[in-house]
């Protein structure tokens, strides 16, 4: 997808982070799904786990980090601007839990990254209909990448 703008912002000294490639790959898959969104811009802030804690306690009131926070950007009245949002996505939660579900790094990172940019475009996982919904469509685009399942036990 060319033109789709990644702002890769990196706030950790960490070796095994996700490159802009990687990222652009896994953002792509999403839009590839929505070509009619002309939201094409985002942020994708690889933190710790105190950013990521303090962030989750400031705008989701629990005291603890998280794998990925989603940031949806609201234009202003009157105003069309090509802004997705920002993630920001906790490195040392994502590796503990694919060493936990004993997953490859970069596969759980890609799963993260579409959680987390459907998110971004409306998706939610506040019930099970949704739920279900949003986590098959993370099967099909992990599918296309020959990723397994991550919700198979």
């Amino acid at each position: 997808m060319s033109d789709l703008l990644i702002d890769r912002q990196v706030a950790i000294d960490e070796p095994q982070l996700p490159s802009l490639e990687q990222l652009t790959l896994w953002v792509g898959c999403v839009f590839s799904r929505h070509p009619e969104d002309e939201r094409l811009e985002l942020t994708i802030r690889l933190v710790d786990s105190a950013e990521s804690q303090t962030l989750n306690r400031d705008y989701r009131g629990k005291d603890k980090p998280t794998n990925v926070l989603s940031f949806p950007f609201e234009n202003p009245p009157g105003m069309t601007l090509p802004l997705l949002g920002d993630l920001i996505i906790c490195h040392n939660v994502v590796a503990q839990e694919a060493s936990e579900q004993q997953k490859p790094l970069t596969h759980h990172y890609a799963h993260i990254v579409i959680h987390g940019t459907l998110h971004l475009m409306g998706y939610d996982h506040i019930d099970e209909q949704e739920a279900e919904e949003m986590e098959q469509i993370e099967r099909e685009l992990l599918a296309s990448l020959d990723i397994p399942d991550p919700y198979n036990e």
